[in-house]
């Protein structure tokens, strides 16, 4: 039988450690203590759903990651960062076409 504090604890700690994080960082991030932090991650407690909310939204994954035996947080991590990446790509093709934009109107204006 699968002890679900064994699986969260081992999620939390490849979760942090794929971002190259340490305790302090998340403890940090998702407002706590870093012996809370250790104490999750050495299965001594077991947060509430207000804290899992919080850490999952610190580590930028959805809660039921916190819970899958199946997942492996370093390829996650690697999806989501692909993910922002492209997302930040897109942003910074806007402001360049803008940018590009106002030029080529200022250009018009002084030819004219």
């Amino acid at each position: 039988m699968t002890n679900i504090r064994d699986v969260f604890s081992t999620n939390l700690r490849k979760f942090r450690q794929a971002r190259g994080w340490s305790q302090a960082f998340l403890a940090e991030k998702a407002e706590t203590s870093i012996n809370y932090i250790g104490n999750l991650e050495n299965t001594i407690k077991f947060p509430s759903s207000e804290m899992i909310q919080k850490l999952a939204l610190a580590l930028e994954i959805d809660p039921t990651d916190l819970f899958s035996k199946e997942i492996d947080p370093v390829i996650t991590m690697k999806t989501y960062q692909k993910a922002a990446l492209s997302d930040l790509g897109g942003v910074v093709a806007g402001l360049i076409n803008t940018q590009i934009l106002k030029l080529d109107e200022e250009l018009k204006e002084n030819e004219g």
